[in-house]
């Protein structure tokens, strides 16, 4: 009986096609493997469906799209036994980047057969103030204040023909009305002050950027760069000193290692590029949490 590989695949994503999907299928095939294409249809399927191909006690899991459904994967796989694969399909595609997993379908199919998987750590955040305590798992970052706010405004209809430039522009507007609250960060006992904060569990960021560059998912701490300044000049300061990798040195940027992590006062998150909620939260790491192709 042949292993069975389940491709969990997101046609929306800026750079997926009916072709592609079927092209990774072919290749399956053509390495000895029976596959099954789930499709997604809304936001959270991708979850759902992770869970439905344990069910089916697939080989492996491939996630075909961006680092969204990347995300929505891994937190119906995480704890499994079944490894996660990854076929970058989406706008930036960080999380390949992380991994130096290629963004071609040939080489991305090659990895997911060839090499042995690797367990490694998650990030974990829980919104403190919900009903059910609510929780996602994350491979990249949490973004807490300028950074959720810009991502929970991204025009989803541009994002899908623009891609990158979505964010870039919700990034201008929220810059022009930038008036973040203070926000209390405590980790090993010890409290922060500042009014934007990315926790990383990854190097990668937005692409090719760093803002974490200590981080990796085979670390079991995570790494929290904590921006103390408020005013528009100083967001600009920021941005353009992670641009330059040269961040870490202003006086008023934090940067601190920690497993755990309490956010107090209000902002937005987003998690894996995609908005989550508002703070407070705790954030913590979920060592070996799943198995990753790379």
């Amino acid at each position: 009986m042949k292993s069975l590989i389940v491709i969990i695949s997101n046609p929306a994503a800026r750079k997926s096609s009916a072709r592609k999907i079927e092209s990774a299928a072919a290749l399956l095939t053509k390495k000895g493997f029976s596959s099954e294409v789930f499709l997604t249809e809304k936001r959270g399927d991708a979850e759902h469906l992770a869970r439905k191909a344990k069910e089916k006690k697939a080989f492996l899991i491939i996630a075909a799209g961006g680092d969204g459904t990347i995300n929505e994967v891994l937190n119906g796989l995480v704890w499994s036994e079944i490894p996660l694969a990854v076929l970058p399909l989406g706008t930036t595609n960080v999380l390949a980047k992380e991994l130096a997993i290629p963004e071609h379908i040939d080489g991305a199919v090659e990895t997911a057969l060839s090499k042995t998987p690797k367990k490694v750590c998650l990030g974990k955040i829980t919104l403190s103030e919900s009903v059910s305590r609510v929780s996602r798992y994350f491979s990249l970052m949490a973004g807490i204040g300028f950074d959720g706010k810009a991502v929970r405004d991204v025009n989803k209809s541009l994002k899908k023909i623009s891609g990158k430039a979505a964010y870039v522009m919700s990034g201008l507007k929220n810059f022009v009305v930038y008036s973040p609250n203070k926000l209390t960060l405590n980790t090993d006992g010890r409290n922060y002050a500042g009014y934007c904060a990315i926790v990383g569990n990854a190097r990668k960021y937005g692409g090719h950027f760093s803002v974490t560059p200590d981080s990796s998912v085979l670390d079991p701490r995570l790494h929290m760069c904590i921006f103390e300044g408020k005013k528009r000049a100083d967001l600009l300061r920021y941005v353009f000193g992670v641009m330059k990798g040269t961040h870490l040195k202003n006086d008023d940027v934090i940067y601190v290692a920690s497993e755990h992590i309490e956010i107090k006062g209000r902002a937005y998150i987003q998690v894996d590029g995609d908005y989550f909620g508002t703070t407070p939260a705790e954030i913590s790491i979920a060592k070996d949490a799943i198995r990753i192709v790379f």
